[in-house]
């Protein structure tokens, strides 16, 4: 009888693997590939995920649509995404991950530029539209959808009229230079915070910092 009732409650594979996808998490920094992008506004999504992985002693693969590091963290599994695909078709990218390691939508993660907040002023959204952002843009039609978590990092619109692509492919000047390590660093602590303490706590604890 003991035996029965034991098989009874026990979990399923089916409801095991559920429960392992669910601590599975895709952090997916935007940005393009090339040396003559590396230090550019456009690039802070690359820049953050690039910070994680050297404090964490982590390194990147070459993978399928991108390059790939896998930081593991109080029981979570985080993939780290850089895709390879250039901004304007990020979707793909992150779709095909998604769908390989059979990650929740829910526990997507896209880090990107936003011109029209201070720099290094930080916004995590649930959901949104895509801001005029081409890479948010491919990946909202992709997924067809826009309910998925952004880290918007604010690169702000110090630019003169028609100087806007200069200015968001240009690299940081000296004083924002001075300022990003501490910013990445919150950057990093906001990626694990939102596997362990999850969404809710993550937005109240860093948007506006």
């Amino acid at each position: 009888m003991i035996k029965w009732i034991t098989k009874l409650f026990s979990s399923t594979p089916k409801e095991e693997n559920i429960e392992d996808n669910m601590k599975k998490y895709l952090i997916v920094g935007l940005g393009n590939i090339g040396a003559e992008y590396v230090n550019t506004r456009h690039n802070i999504g690359f820049k953050v995920l690039d910070f994680l992985a050297r404090k964490e002693g982590l390194s990147f693969e070459t993978v399928k649509l991108g390059a790939l590091a896998e930081y593991k963290f109080k029981g979570r599994t985080f993939f780290l995404l850089k895709p390879n695909t250039y901004m304007n078709l990020s979707g793909k990218a992150v779709k095909y991950w998604m769908d390989k390691e059979n990650i929740p939508l829910e526990n997507i993660f896209v880090i990107t530029d936003d011109l029209n907040l201070p720099f290094g002023t930080i916004r995590i959204r649930k959901k949104g539209s895509d801001g005029g952002h081409n890479g948010l843009k491919n990946i909202n039609q992709i997924l067809n959808t826009q309910e998925y978590t952004r880290f918007r990092f604010g690169i702000s619109d110090e630019f003169k009229k028609g100087q806007q692509v200069d200015y968001v492919l240009g690299d940081w000047d000296e004083d924002e230079k001075a300022k990003l390590p501490e910013r990445l660093e919150v950057a990093s602590e906001i990626i694990k915070s939102f596997g362990t303490a999850g969404l809710e706590n993550t937005m109240t604890t860093f948007n506006g910092k």
